[in-house]
């Protein structure tokens, strides 16, 4: 379990390899300063060295630009990704001045926003699909958040029947964490994040 603590953000990040593969196809990445959170998963094709090598590219450019865009970092992403077997992305940003976080995916990645002021469940569809290096259609999507309010990103390895249900249920981001942990069937690769959103 790799943790994020910051007086914005709390969040836990469970990353692990399909059973028999020494390196998992899913990486993540994370990123806070005073201004943003920035958090991504991507999930490269098939499993293994291979889909470990399109998935590397997302930290490495998020790493290097992460005071860009969303649209900006998935487009750059996705240039990156020409001949390689490609990866589902999904990235969410967080604004701590403004309390709004924006997410934007392509493929198969997911991401949950529950709001505890009005047990609101924010599920928004990805785009379908995979970035390729072929040009690709983005969906960014914002939305405002409350202190405490939890998030759940995880990748398809991990298969969670009634996320409502487990948010309501957890008292914060880390009783999320070991809420979904108890689900994963330790099959294939996996990878979650689960985090609050905070105002000091």
């Amino acid at each position: 379990m790799m943790i994020v603590k910051d007086p914005y953000v709390e969040a836990y990040i469970f990353n692990e390899a399909k059973h028999g593969n020494q390196e998992s196809g899913d990486m993540h990445f994370t990123f806070v300063n005073d201004d943003y959170f920035l958090c991504a998963i991507a999930d490269g094709l098939g499993n293994g060295p291979v889909a470990r090598e399109s998935a590397a590219i997302v930290p490495e450019i998020l790493a290097a630009h992460h005071d860009e865009s969303i649209d900006q970092l998935l487009n750059r992403c996705n240039m990156h990704m020409h001949q390689k077997r490609g990866a589902a992305v999904a990235i969410i940003k967080a604004d701590f001045k403004a309390s709004t976080i924006q997410y934007s995916c392509v493929g198969n990645v997911r991401f949950y926003l529950y709001r505890q002021e009005d047990e609101k469940m924010i599920y928004p569809l990805p785009v379908m699909g995979y970035l390729s290096g072929r040009p690709v259609k983005l969906r960014t999507q914002e939305y405002a958040y409350g202190h405490g309010d939890l998030f759940l990103l995880h990748s398809d390895g991990v298969d969670i029947r009634s996320p409502k249900a487990f948010m309501q249920k957890s008292a914060g981001p880390h009783d999320l964490y070991n809420h979904v942990l108890e689900t994963i069937e330790h099959g294939d690769d996996a990878t979650f994040i689960s985090g609050s959103l905070l105002r000091p």
